[in-house]
């Protein structure tokens, strides 16, 4: 097929360059650039001294938002006018030829997307054929920085990438709800620079006071209905897991083995920068001592999945910083860890989650396509927990900020699949949410989400990112003030 990607030339970034080169690759497409004049911006010049400001006030290099020149578009200019499909990212209303646009909030064209970025939220974007009436993708691609205008553009950016790959692909849609689409008026991105200054200032006070980010683990004991079961947060019973300012715990994952409940977790020291996997013995009265290192990595470590399979105890802990995902064995639970298979490798894998369905075992996280790490949900499947592991066809099944990446393990509950799941909207770790998996097998996946769950009453901070529970005992965890000048000393602590 013949595609034509139409840009406007007075307004072309390196983003609308890494398209053409990643449709260009393609082997089903012939893609050639077309120029467009669409309607001036009144707000450019503003717009883009905002993202220079704040490339300056947090050390961003120039990347997608960067504007290029013309001349990088020269080896995909042609002269001939016959083409099957238009693409358009220019803004354009005029459609002579078949034509995709890519819209933010209803609306196309990069003010809309920096409009919805400016008014505090992700927009939803769809890859749309106008004249048909035809949504082809749908996503709501996010970033973990929303309060850095320019950070968060350029991340949504990547996930306009993604869908229009989708769309090409013919993949299933799933709409979302979108937010009302927005302007980008004048004076407002000049006010927004006002605030990123304020902003930064306050966060290099912050950083100067105060260990961050600082998470903290809350537990209690569960007799009767769980949060799953509620899908609400309890108004009151969740007690802290102790740390000693300097470190902190999240991501944690218990298991009971036996009579015996063990909670593995992420332990991260701030002075060195880095995670490892410790664990501790819970009983009825609490955590039996303070948490242990069972497993260390040249990378940082996180999320440490713990399951029982074939008579041996298992661990996926997340390894992105080496581009890998491992399967570890223990030879003496609960620690004795050693490697047994890399799963995966070549991408930065989030918060691997095995389930089992269908008489076979899956696998949920995000990966990243050079923007977010936490948007864009994928699946592989295996007949044995140390695989091989198949891709999903569909993969990025579902690209979106609010419900993608996993925050704990699948619960099977009453016949229906339960996944908790980040709601990253507001940034990362903001909120939690419960979505139930409707559809899984080898063509598509579908799932909607029946709760969300935020801080609040029944969990104090600003922060809420992880949802298990294994016998009696249910975690989350969530963030917590850790002050430079005064911490707890424990003795035998590193």
């Amino acid at each position: 097929m013949r595609l034509a990607v139409r840009l406007d030339r007075r307004e072309l970034r390196q983003w609308h360059h890494e398209v053409v080169v990643a449709l260009a690759e393609r082997s089903d497409l012939e893609v050639v650039v077309r120029w467009s004049v669409g309607p001036s911006r009144s707000v450019a010049r503003e717009v883009e001294r905002l993202f220079a400001l704040e490339r300056t006030l947090h050390g961003l290099p120039r990347g997608r938002s960067a504007t290029v020149s013309e001349g990088q578009f020269d080896p995909y200019l042609d002269g001939q006018l016959s083409v099957d499909l238009v693409l358009d990212l220019a803004g354009d209303a005029d459609d002579e030829l078949p034509t995709w646009h890519v819209t933010f909030d209803g609306r196309a064209g990069e003010d809309a997307l920096i409009a919805a970025l400016l008014s505090g939220r992700p927009p939803v974007v769809r890859v749309v054929d106008l004249a048909a009436g035809r949504i082809l993708a749908v996503g709501r691609p996010g970033t973990e920085n929303p309060g850095v205008s320019v950070a968060a553009f350029e991340d949504v950016l990547a996930g306009c990438t993604q869908l229009v790959h989708a769309a090409l692909d013919g993949g299933a849609v799933i709409d979302l709800e979108a937010g009302e689409s927005a302007q980008v008026r004048r004076g407002v991105a000049l006010r927004h620079a006002g605030r990123s200054v304020a902003r930064a200032a306050i966060r290099r006070v912050y950083q100067l006071l105060y260990r961050a980010p600082h998470w903290r683990v809350g537990w209690r004991h569960v007799d009767g209905p769980d949060v799953v079961d509620l899908g609400a947060l309890p108004s009151a019973g969740w007690q802290e897991l102790e740390d000693d300012g300097r470190h902190f715990y999240a991501d944690p994952f218990p298991i009971a083995v036996g009579g015996a409940t063990y909670l593995f977790l992420e332990d991260f020291e701030h002075r060195l920068g880095k995670g490892v996997i410790s664990v501790v013995e819970f009983d009825r009265d609490g955590p039996k001592g303070i948490p242990w290192p069972v497993l260390e990595h040249s990378a940082h470590l996180s999320y440490p999945f713990v399951l029982e399979d074939e008579g041996e105890f298992w661990m996926i802990p997340e390894t992105s910083g080496a581009g890998t995902l491992e399967l570890y064995r223990s030879t003496a639970f609960p620690s004795g860890w050693v490697r047994e298979e890399v799963l995966l490798e070549g991408m930065e894998v989030s918060d691997a989650t095995p389930f089992r369905h269908g008489g076979r075992w899956w696998l949920s996280a995000t990966v990243r396509h050079g923007g977010s790490y936490s948007d864009a949900l994928h699946l592989w499947s295996a007949d044995r927990l140390r695989g091989p592991w198949r891709a999903h066809v569909r993969n990025p099944v579902l690209v979106d900020i609010a419900a993608a990446r996993p925050g704990g393990r699948v619960v099977h509950r009453d016949g229906r699949l339960i996944r908790p799941v980040q709601d990253g909207r507001q940034g990362y770790g903001a909120a939690l949410a419960l979505a139930e998996i409707t559809r899984l097998d080898d063509d598509e996946f579908e799932q909607r989400v029946v709760a969300r769950l935020t801080p609040g009453e029944g969990w104090t901070g600003n922060r809420l990112h992880t949802l298990n529970r294994a016998n009696w005992l249910e975690v989350i965890d969530g963030s917590a003030y850790s002050p430079r000048y005064r911490y707890l000393a424990w003795p035998g602590r590193r």
